[in-house]
Protein backbone atom coordinates (compact mmCIF):
# COMPACT_ATOMS: atom_id res chain seq x y z
CA UNK A 1 0.00 0.00 0.00
CA UNK A 2 2.92 2.44 -0.44
CA UNK A 3 5.07 4.21 2.46
CA UNK A 4 7.53 1.80 1.14
CA UNK A 5 10.55 0.66 3.50
CA UNK A 6 13.30 -1.62 3.44
CA UNK A 7 10.89 -4.50 3.87
CA UNK A 8 9.25 -4.05 0.68
CA UNK A 9 12.47 -3.85 -1.30
CA UNK A 10 13.55 -7.19 -0.07
CA UNK A 11 10.26 -8.66 -1.47
CA UNK A 12 11.30 -7.01 -4.66
CA UNK A 13 15.17 -8.73 -4.19
CA UNK A 14 13.66 -12.05 -3.70
CA UNK A 15 11.89 -11.73 -6.89
CA UNK A 16 14.80 -11.04 -8.36
CA UNK A 17 16.49 -13.29 -7.06
CA UNK A 18 14.00 -16.22 -7.99
CA UNK A 19 14.86 -14.79 -12.19
CA UNK A 20 11.25 -12.84 -11.99
CA UNK A 21 10.08 -9.45 -14.04
CA UNK A 22 8.98 -7.67 -10.73
CA UNK A 23 5.86 -6.02 -10.82
CA UNK A 24 5.30 -3.33 -7.84
CA UNK A 25 1.58 -2.26 -7.04
CA UNK A 26 0.67 0.59 -4.92
CA UNK A 27 -2.76 1.38 -3.71
CA UNK A 28 -4.14 2.06 -0.31
CA UNK A 29 -7.71 -0.21 -0.48
CA UNK A 30 -10.18 1.37 1.35
CA UNK A 31 -11.83 -1.85 1.59
CA UNK A 32 -9.86 -3.46 4.22
CA UNK A 33 -10.53 -0.38 6.29
CA UNK A 34 -13.13 -0.88 8.70
CA UNK A 35 -12.38 2.79 10.45
CA UNK A 36 -12.76 5.72 8.04
CA UNK A 37 -10.13 7.57 10.30
CA UNK A 38 -7.36 4.88 9.71
CA UNK A 39 -8.07 4.70 5.95
CA UNK A 40 -7.25 8.83 5.96
CA UNK A 41 -4.49 8.88 8.56
CA UNK A 42 -2.35 6.05 6.47
CA UNK A 43 0.58 7.44 4.94
CA UNK A 44 1.30 7.95 1.35
CA UNK A 45 4.38 9.26 -0.78
CA UNK A 46 3.54 8.37 -4.48
CA UNK A 47 6.93 10.20 -4.62
CA UNK A 48 9.30 9.05 -2.22
CA UNK A 49 8.14 5.80 -3.09
CA UNK A 50 8.85 5.92 -6.77
CA UNK A 51 12.14 7.43 -6.66
CA UNK A 52 13.06 4.63 -4.00
CA UNK A 53 11.79 2.04 -6.71
CA UNK A 54 14.26 3.82 -8.87
CA UNK A 55 17.31 2.48 -6.70
CA UNK A 56 15.56 -1.02 -6.75
CA UNK A 57 15.36 -4.02 -8.91
CA UNK A 58 12.00 -3.52 -9.60
CA UNK A 59 10.97 -3.71 -13.19
CA UNK A 60 7.36 -1.70 -13.19
CA UNK A 61 5.12 0.27 -10.91
CA UNK A 62 1.48 0.73 -11.00
CA UNK A 63 -0.96 2.96 -9.22
CA UNK A 64 -4.07 1.38 -10.04
CA UNK A 65 -6.59 4.10 -9.38
CA UNK A 66 -10.13 3.19 -7.41
CA UNK A 67 -12.31 2.54 -10.61
CA UNK A 68 -9.83 0.24 -12.23
CA UNK A 69 -10.41 -2.23 -9.30
CA UNK A 70 -13.62 -0.95 -8.09
CA UNK A 71 -15.68 -0.29 -11.49
CA UNK A 72 -19.08 -0.99 -10.05
CA UNK A 73 -17.98 0.69 -6.82
CA UNK A 74 -15.97 0.57 -4.13
CA UNK A 75 -17.52 -2.93 -2.26
CA UNK A 76 -15.89 -5.68 -1.48
CA UNK A 77 -16.43 -9.42 -2.83
CA UNK A 78 -17.01 -12.45 -0.38
CA UNK A 79 -15.25 -15.13 -0.76
CA UNK A 80 -15.32 -18.52 1.17
CA UNK A 81 -11.89 -18.57 3.42
CA UNK A 82 -12.84 -21.76 6.07
CA UNK A 83 -13.18 -18.90 9.11
CA UNK A 84 -9.84 -17.48 8.70
CA UNK A 85 -11.33 -13.74 7.89
CA UNK A 86 -13.03 -13.90 10.93
CA UNK A 87 -11.21 -14.91 13.73
CA UNK A 88 -7.55 -13.57 15.31
CA UNK A 89 -7.32 -9.97 13.50
CA UNK A 90 -10.31 -10.84 11.63
CA UNK A 91 -12.75 -10.59 14.86
CA UNK A 92 -10.94 -7.00 15.77
CA UNK A 93 -11.19 -5.64 12.31
CA UNK A 94 -14.70 -7.43 10.80
CA UNK A 95 -14.65 -7.67 6.64
CA UNK A 96 -10.93 -6.59 6.70
CA UNK A 97 -9.81 -9.54 5.44
CA UNK A 98 -12.76 -9.77 2.81
CA UNK A 99 -11.78 -6.55 1.54
CA UNK A 100 -8.30 -7.80 1.37
CA UNK A 101 -9.22 -10.69 -0.61
CA UNK A 102 -11.09 -8.54 -3.13
CA UNK A 103 -8.20 -6.46 -3.65
CA UNK A 104 -5.47 -9.08 -4.07
CA UNK A 105 -8.00 -11.25 -6.34
CA UNK A 106 -7.90 -7.73 -8.71
CA UNK A 107 -4.51 -7.14 -8.70
CA UNK A 108 -3.77 -11.04 -9.55
CA UNK A 109 -6.47 -10.58 -12.60
CA UNK A 110 -4.83 -7.47 -13.89
CA UNK A 111 -1.01 -8.41 -13.45
CA UNK A 112 -1.47 -12.05 -14.23
CA UNK A 113 1.07 -13.15 -12.10
CA UNK A 114 3.03 -16.10 -11.68
CA UNK A 115 4.05 -15.64 -8.28
CA UNK A 116 3.10 -12.91 -5.54
CA UNK A 117 5.33 -12.26 -2.71
CA UNK A 118 4.18 -11.47 1.22
CA UNK A 119 6.24 -10.56 4.02
CA UNK A 120 5.00 -12.98 7.08
CA UNK A 121 4.42 -9.65 9.62
CA UNK A 122 1.64 -9.96 8.03
CA UNK A 123 1.05 -13.82 9.33
CA UNK A 124 -2.31 -14.09 8.87
CA UNK A 125 -2.66 -11.67 5.53
CA UNK A 126 -0.48 -14.69 4.12
CA UNK A 127 -2.34 -17.34 5.19
CA UNK A 128 -5.74 -15.42 4.02
CA UNK A 129 -3.73 -14.76 0.70
CA UNK A 130 -2.64 -18.56 0.30
CA UNK A 131 -6.52 -19.27 0.72
CA UNK A 132 -7.24 -17.34 -2.22
CA UNK A 133 -4.71 -18.65 -4.19
CA UNK A 134 -5.94 -22.11 -3.47
CA UNK A 135 -9.77 -20.89 -4.86
CA UNK A 136 -7.69 -19.70 -7.73
CA UNK A 137 -6.45 -22.76 -8.59
CA UNK A 138 -3.29 -22.41 -6.98
CA UNK A 139 -2.23 -19.52 -9.26
CA UNK A 140 -0.50 -17.43 -8.75
CA UNK A 141 2.21 -19.19 -6.32
CA UNK A 142 2.39 -17.43 -2.85
CA UNK A 143 5.74 -16.67 -1.50
CA UNK A 144 6.19 -16.27 1.86
CA UNK A 145 8.95 -14.28 2.65
CA UNK A 146 10.87 -13.43 6.34
CA UNK A 147 9.69 -10.31 8.40
CA UNK A 148 12.16 -8.11 8.14
CA UNK A 149 13.93 -5.61 10.96
CA UNK A 150 15.23 -2.36 11.85
CA UNK A 151 18.27 -2.96 14.08
CA UNK A 152 16.91 -2.98 17.35
CA UNK A 153 13.78 -5.45 16.57
CA UNK A 154 10.94 -3.16 15.17
CA UNK A 155 9.02 -5.07 12.66
CA UNK A 156 9.49 -2.79 9.49
CA UNK A 157 5.70 -1.06 8.75
CA UNK A 158 4.70 1.73 6.75
CA UNK A 159 2.83 2.82 10.08
CA UNK A 160 6.21 3.10 11.84
CA UNK A 161 6.42 6.44 10.05
CA UNK A 162 3.36 7.52 12.23
CA UNK A 163 5.54 7.15 15.78
CA UNK A 164 6.32 10.07 17.44
CA UNK A 165 9.97 9.60 19.12
CA UNK A 166 8.90 8.72 22.44
CA UNK A 167 7.02 5.97 20.87
CA UNK A 168 9.51 4.70 18.40
CA UNK A 169 11.64 4.32 21.22
CA UNK A 170 9.10 1.74 23.33
CA UNK A 171 7.91 -0.22 20.33
CA UNK A 172 10.96 -2.16 19.44
CA UNK A 173 10.30 -3.60 23.28
CA UNK A 174 7.03 -5.27 21.50
CA UNK A 175 9.32 -7.70 19.39
CA UNK A 176 11.70 -8.35 22.80
CA UNK A 177 8.43 -9.37 24.42
CA UNK A 178 7.89 -12.18 22.41
CA UNK A 179 11.70 -13.32 22.21
CA UNK A 180 11.02 -13.88 25.95
CA UNK A 181 7.91 -15.46 25.84
CA UNK A 182 9.84 -18.02 23.37
CA UNK A 183 12.72 -18.63 25.85
CA UNK A 184 10.35 -18.52 28.58
CA UNK A 185 8.58 -21.54 26.63
CA UNK A 186 12.22 -22.96 26.23
CA UNK A 187 13.35 -23.18 29.84
CA UNK A 188 9.77 -23.80 31.60
CA UNK A 189 6.99 -25.53 31.20
CA UNK A 190 4.32 -22.72 31.35
CA UNK A 191 1.16 -22.93 30.90
CA UNK A 192 -0.55 -21.21 27.92
CA UNK A 193 -3.08 -18.77 30.36
CA UNK A 194 -0.03 -17.71 32.93
CA UNK A 195 2.57 -17.01 29.80
CA UNK A 196 -0.15 -14.99 28.02
CA UNK A 197 -0.55 -12.75 31.27
CA UNK A 198 3.05 -12.79 31.96
CA UNK A 199 3.67 -10.88 28.14
CA UNK A 200 1.15 -8.33 28.38
CA UNK A 201 3.07 -7.09 31.31
CA UNK A 202 6.17 -7.33 29.59
CA UNK A 203 4.88 -5.59 27.24
CA UNK A 204 3.05 -2.79 28.79
CA UNK A 205 5.37 -1.76 31.33
CA UNK A 206 7.42 -0.01 28.16
CA UNK A 207 5.99 3.67 28.60
CA UNK A 208 2.50 4.04 25.85
CA UNK A 209 2.06 0.65 25.00
CA UNK A 210 -1.18 -0.97 25.76
CA UNK A 211 -1.80 -4.61 24.35
CA UNK A 212 -5.21 -4.71 21.93
CA UNK A 213 -4.87 -8.84 21.59
CA UNK A 214 -2.74 -11.51 22.37
CA UNK A 215 -3.26 -15.07 20.82
CA UNK A 216 -1.36 -18.06 20.58
CA UNK A 217 -2.24 -20.11 17.41
CA UNK A 218 -0.70 -23.45 15.94
CA UNK A 219 1.18 -22.08 13.07
CA UNK A 220 -0.79 -24.26 10.32
CA UNK A 221 -3.99 -23.67 10.59
CA UNK A 222 -3.74 -20.06 12.95
CA UNK A 223 -6.47 -22.12 15.54
CA UNK A 224 -6.61 -20.76 18.73
CA UNK A 225 -4.70 -23.69 21.75
CA UNK A 226 -7.39 -25.63 22.94
CA UNK A 227 -6.35 -25.68 26.28
CA UNK A 228 -4.75 -22.68 28.00
CA UNK A 229 -4.22 -24.54 31.03
CA UNK A 230 -1.63 -26.75 29.10
CA UNK A 231 2.08 -26.02 28.67
CA UNK A 232 2.65 -24.06 25.00
CA UNK A 233 5.18 -27.08 24.35
CA UNK A 234 2.74 -30.27 24.96
CA UNK A 235 1.04 -29.94 21.82
CA UNK A 236 3.48 -31.81 19.36
CA UNK A 237 2.69 -28.86 16.92
CA UNK A 238 4.34 -25.58 16.45
CA UNK A 239 2.86 -22.86 18.14
CA UNK A 240 3.02 -18.89 17.21
CA UNK A 241 1.94 -16.17 19.01
CA UNK A 242 0.34 -12.80 17.14
CA UNK A 243 0.01 -9.64 18.95
CA UNK A 244 -1.59 -6.44 18.28
CA UNK A 245 -0.40 -3.11 20.56
CA UNK A 246 -1.10 0.03 20.42
CA UNK A 247 1.99 2.74 20.67
CA UNK A 248 0.01 5.98 21.70
CA UNK A 249 -2.60 6.42 18.63
CA UNK A 250 -0.47 3.65 16.58
CA UNK A 251 -1.82 0.42 16.28
CA UNK A 252 1.62 -2.01 15.30
CA UNK A 253 0.52 -5.66 14.79
CA UNK A 254 4.05 -8.23 15.22
CA UNK A 255 4.32 -12.14 15.39
CA UNK A 256 7.06 -14.56 16.07
CA UNK A 257 7.44 -18.36 16.41
CA UNK A 258 6.46 -19.26 20.51
CA UNK A 259 7.36 -22.97 20.23
CA UNK A 260 8.79 -25.10 17.64
CA UNK A 261 8.13 -28.80 17.44
CA UNK A 262 10.59 -31.26 17.20
CA UNK A 263 9.39 -34.45 16.74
Amino acid sequence: MGALHAGHLALINRAKADQCSVLVTIYVNPTQFNRPEDLSAYPQDHEGDLALLRTSAADAVWFPRNEDLYPNGVLSQEFDLDGLDLRLEGALRPGHFQGVTTVVDRLFDWSRADRAYFGLKDFQQVAVVKKLAALRGGIPEIVACPTQRDADGLALSSRNRLLTPAMRASAPFIYRALRWAAQEVAEFPVPARGLKRELRSEIERWPGLKVESIEFVFADTLEPLSDLERPVDRYGRDVQVLVSVYAGEVRLIDNSPLYLYRA
